[in-house]
């Protein structure tokens, strides 16, 4: 889809679709949707279930789409998004803008009326943390940026389960939390191999202010406090051994990747490989949740 040129009454519509960052979107959502999923012990509520989906998935692009229109400057100067539809003139700011308030509204309209006031509410601070306070103020001032801001990435999988139950409990939060621990050495991993680049840009990302072999200290530690807090499902019993077995293996893996990375000093030699794994791990992870959750509930049935 990604590849298609749609032109409609003259509009690129492959640029618009380019502003959402749709494989960033796609494992949000995902990860919503797994929220929803894991809060229905039984009958899945299709209607509200395909409303928050695509609520949620707007929101998240219309994020994505901020994010475009206000780092253009950036993605200007960075290599690795100077492709970008805004830096080559492919679309206009204004354009852009409009684009990603529309989405904005839409996803809030879907969302308070066929979904629930608070999934609403909560969308709508997720996405004004992401694109206004991560991306306007934590990105240009603080090198723990991804930190702080990592809240907004990390609630699709409550937001999903708030759409099926209209409240947040103890589950929904651990999901957040494991993808709130998960951020920081997902990004710094690739915040390494890019630390020239931020530093032209004037970014205060960690391997700028502090250094590589610093931001290793810190992936590593990460990785370690999330392999801690993805066992906690199993811990109070929301999951049962098939994700407990996921969790670990994939655990150990960003382990070892951690740690590959971590002895090869001040390069960024294998920096790459471990964003990439980071990414494959929370898909994984989140797969295993739901394998985990239906594999119980067969059993149920059978016992």
């Amino acid at each position: 889809m990604n590849q298609l040129v749609l032109n409609l009454s003259g509009i690129n519509c492959s640029q618009y679709y380019a502003l959402c960052k749709p494989k960033v979107v796609y494992l949000i959502v995902f990860t919503a949707v797994v929220g929803m999923l894991l809060s229905m012990p039984g009958a899945l509520p299709v209607g509200t279930f395909i409303a928050a989906t695509l609520g949620i998935g707007l929101a998240s692009a219309s994020g994505a789409a901020l994010n475009h229109w206000v780092d253009q400057r950036i993605d200007n100067i960075m290599e690795r998004t100077q492709g970008r539809p805004l830096p080559q003139g492919e679309l206009s700011s204004a354009s852009a803008l409009t684009f990603a308030l529309g989405l904005a509204v839409i996803a809030m309209i879907i969302l308070l009326v066929w979904v629930n006031t608070l999934t609403a509410i909560l969308t709508f601070i997720s996405l004004v943390g992401y694109a206004v306070i991560y991306t306007m103020y934590l990105k240009r001032s603080t090198p723990q940026n991804i930190v702080l801001g990592g809240a907004a990435g990390a609630a699709p999988p409550l937001l999903g389960w708030t759409a099926m139950t209209g409240e947040v409990n103890t589950e929904a939060l651990l999901l957040f939390l494991i993808i709130f621990i998960w951020t920081p050495p997902h990004f710094w991993a690739l915040a390494i191999k890019r630390k020239d680049e931020y530093a032209k840009a004037g970014l205060p990302m960690l391997p700028v202010t502090h250094g590589v072999i610093f931001t290793k200290w810190h992936i590593l530690l990460y990785t370690l406090m999330l392999f801690s807090v993805s066992l906690m499902p199993f811990v109070i019993h929301m999951t049962g051994i098939v994700y407990l077995s996921g969790a670990i293996v994939l655990g150990a893996g960003f382990i070892y990747h951690a740690v590959k990375l971590f002895n090869t000093g001040k390069s960024d030699e294998h920096s790459m490989k471990t964003f990439g794994y980071s990414i494959f791990y929370l898909s994984a992870l989140f797969a295993f949740f739901l394998l985990d959750h239906y594999a119980r509930i067969i059993i149920r049935l059978f016992s």
